[in-house]
């Protein structure tokens, strides 16, 4: 598994270079990256950041020097945004590119859906659909190198499970060529809906957009260092600039621990005067507003009338949108919070595919090391109803698909 601690942020060239640092070699990365068809040099260097050694990376594209304006040189990195009039390569333009490159299908896969998700969020931005998305030649080439590199990275050193830290946003203004924006740049925060985030006390852009989409992309789930035995650390380093921490991203690689450990919140009502039948709407309210599990409980209220205990675990990030949720659509005038230590098995999901279509599984490791798979209910229901097959023969062939995946 693979820990991202970004104290200082993260870019597209400083998850790279953590990369490198973590073992994946020029030889490997030329080799997937050949196939792109577009110009680039790859200049890679052993670098200072404070006291710490780390390894930056820089994408120099044929002219770039020419190309850039006064407004992107003052950017840590070429990065893509929207070019009006149509201009640069579009959004469609960037994923034929990869597309048509001799990848191996994950790398493709993974890449393709980094740019997605930056395309998506400078469309919202914008105000436009993401077809009518253009990036900047160089930085655009800038990108595809970063973010192909970054997929073929992952594959090379065979992550399949990414945790990171809460990212460490920078503050204060950038200027660009549609003129001076807030830092976070808009793309950025869009892109960092729902992640964590914590200052990073710094009047600099320590999240650029590849890094946010990239992040956004690859990571299971936001934490502090999970449970686990080290194996190697990497740094990947951005521009030297003078701050609180040294400017890098550290990646940290090893093998997941026997159990993992987080913090959940538990929120408990009572409720004697609530319509039995509405409680499938509250739960799916609970679910979708981010709860991780909803059970109820029957409980003999005050008077000797018969009642039900409602608990929500959630994340503790939560509790106030989730505790609102249950005062408005449930009777209860109030929410009971406490907050636990939580020991938890090591797990992951991914999509397999069979012949129903492609299924979510979740892998647990068991303390013993042993790895059970568990298909999810609600995707092999919808294909159970889809083929006109029994449920279980979609199970059993999901959870066979996991089994052949597990080394």
């Amino acid at each position: 598994m693979l820990h991202l601690d970004c104290f200082s942020g993260i870019s597209g060239n400083m998850m790279l270079g953590a990369l490198i640092d973590l073992g994946v070699s020029r030889r490997q990365l030329d080799a997937g990256l050949k196939g792109l068809g577009v110009e680039y040099k790859l200049r890679i260097r052993n670098v200072q950041r404070g006291t710490l050694a780390a390894r930056h990376v820089e994408v120099v594209v044929p002219s770039s020097r020419k190309k850039k304006s006064a407004a992107q040189k003052k950017h840590d990195h070429a990065e893509p945004h929207l070019q009006r009039g149509g201009h640069g390569q579009s959004y469609r333009q960037v994923c034929k590119v990869i597309e048509r490159a001799k990848l191996d299908a994950r790398v493709c896969a993974r890449a393709l859906a980094v740019f997605d998700a930056l395309a998506v969020a400078e469309a919202r931005v914008h105000g436009v659909s993401r077809e009518e998305v253009h990036f900047h030649e160089v930085g655009a080439v800038d990108a595809i190198v970063d973010i192909t590199g970054v997929a073929i990275g992952l594959e090379v050193l065979g992550i399949e499970h990414v945790t990171a830290s809460p990212v460490a946003l920078g503050h204060g203004s950038v200027d660009t060529e549609h003129g001076r924006l807030p830092l976070p740049a808009p793309a950025t925060i869009e892109l960092l809906r729902g992640i964590p985030t914590v200052p990073a006390h710094v009047a600099w852009e320590s999240v650029t957009p590849t890094g946010a989409a990239i992040l956004r992309t690859i990571t299971d789930s936001f934490s502090a260092l999970p449970a686990m035995t080290i194996d190697r650390v990497g740094h990947g380093a951005g521009n030297d600039r003078s701050g609180p921490m040294p400017n890098i991203l550290r990646a940290v690689l090893g093998e997941a621990g026997v159990t993992d450990s987080d913090r959940v919140v538990s929120l408990e009502c009572n409720l004697d005067d609530f319509n039995p039948e509405h409680f499938d709407d509250l739960m799916d309210r609970l679910f979708e507003g981010g709860a991780l599990d909803v059970s109820l409980q029957n409980a003999q209220m005050k008077k000797n009338r018969p009642g039900f205990l409602v608990r929500v675990l959630a994340k503790p990030s939560e509790r106030i949108a989730l505790s609102g949720l249950l005062m408005t659509h449930s009777t209860t005038l109030g929410v009971r919070c406490h907050e636990w230590d939580r020991l938890v098995l090591p797990r992951h999901s991914r999509k397999v595919a069979t012949d129903y279509g492609r299924i979510g599984v979740k892998y647990v490791r068991q303390p013993s090391g042993r790895v059970e798979v568990s298909a999810e209910y609600d995707d092999c229901k919808r294909a159970a109803r889809k083929f006109d097959v029994p449920l279980r023969e979609v199970i059993r062939a999901a959870e066979d698909a996991a089994r052949e995946t597990i080394e």
